[in-house]
């Protein structure tokens, strides 16, 4: 088995796992279960934040 047989095995296998972990993560990020924890998620930027601006030199 030369160099270049190894390296087509390689790339064919690299392709079919980043597309099997590509395909997962979609289902994964569309699945209806998983609505709600994200709509939660997507809210975090929003809410008040109670927590000192330690930016501009506030201090609790």
């Amino acid at each position: 088995m030369g160099y270049d047989q190894i390296a087509h095995v390689v790339k064919i296998g690299g392709t079919v796992v980043f597309t099997t972990v590509f395909v997962a993560a979609i289902f994964y990020a569309l699945w209806p279960k998983n609505k709600a924890r994200f709509d939660r998620a997507a809210h975090i930027p929003l809410q008040a934040n109670d927590a000192p601006d330690l930016d501009a030199g506030e201090t609790r």
